[in-house]
């Protein structure tokens, strides 16, 4: 575990697996860090070299006073990869991180082997941007259990939270560490995301990968518009899982995510 000074701020981030192995970058979830990676860390770090980090606002990343921006995580991730020596990379993530990584794609295409975003849009459409203002509401209050029960049932299908209580109750201990200013950047950067238009430019293979229970990014509506602009794109959708995919359906999204890789390595 390390960190780095890049475009003046101090990013966390980790390397894991064998050191000459392809690169493998994933982005976190807007509320997340690198820990949530702990599914697909021992996984895929058998067969490639895994860069985790938290973007600027994120985790043990440098959390400096916003606005922030989409396009300033992009650039952070690129400036991350040039100080460490990566030249071209597998760029992934999920819900926040898969947008960083659609982006990056558009502007750095030169240093992108492969796209893989889970649980992404490429637009805010009203009712999401409803829901999100609801999180931000929420997060105001400095309540982490409100917080974290306005978000609950958006980021998780109804069998994962009948079955797994007492793991989600044992996030509430996480939303009290959060920096609330630092998500109300976050979020704020999110609502302005609106790159459909750009992502036509993409011409790395691409793997679009969803719960199909997402209640808060419906692969049928946002999965749809990103893969009508890359229509080479991979769109792939897991049965029984909501929008934190990675969580609720782990041997699934770990063999779509290790199928690709290797087929694009």
């Amino acid at each position: 575990m390390s960190s780095i000074q890049v475009n003046g701020v101090t990013l966390h981030y980790e390397w894991h697996g064998p050191e000459d192995a392809p690169v493998v970058v994933l982005s976190n979830g807007v509320l997340a860090n690198t820990a949530s990676w702990f599914n697909q860390t021992p996984v895929l770090s058998k067969r490639f070299r895994l860069l985790l980090y938290d973007c600027r606002g994120q985790g043990r990343s440098e959390h400096p006073a916003g606005p922030y921006s989409m396009e300033m995580h992009a650039d952070d991730l690129a400036a991350l990869l040039r100080a460490l020596g990566v030249e071209k990379a597998h760029i992934g993530g999920i819900s926040y991180g898969g947008e960083i990584s659609l982006l990056f794609a558009t502007k750095y295409p030169e240093m992108t082997r492969t796209v893989v975003a889970m649980s992404a849009v490429s637009e805010v459409h009203p009712f999401l941007k409803a829901q999100i203002d609801l999180w931000a509401a929420a997060a105001k209050t400095r309540d982490p259990a409100l917080f974290f029960q306005a978000t609950v049932t958006h980021n998780f299908s109804a069998g994962f939270i009948a079955a797994n209580q007492a793991f989600l109750q044992a996030s509430v201990p996480r939303f009290a560490a959060l920096d609330i200013d630092a998500v109300l950047a976050l979020l704020d950067a999110f609502q302005r995301l609106d790159i459909t238009e750009q992502l036509s430019a993409i011409t790395a293979p691409t793997l679009l990968l969803y719960g199909a229970e997402d209640a808060l990014k419906p692969p049928a509506v946002y999965g749809r518009i990103i893969a009508e602009r890359i229509p080479h794109a991979e769109f792939l959708t897991v049965p029984g899982a909501g929008h934190v995919v990675i969580w609720e359906k782990p041997d699934a999204v770990n063999s779509a995510l290790m199928g690709f890789l290797l087929k694009h390595s």
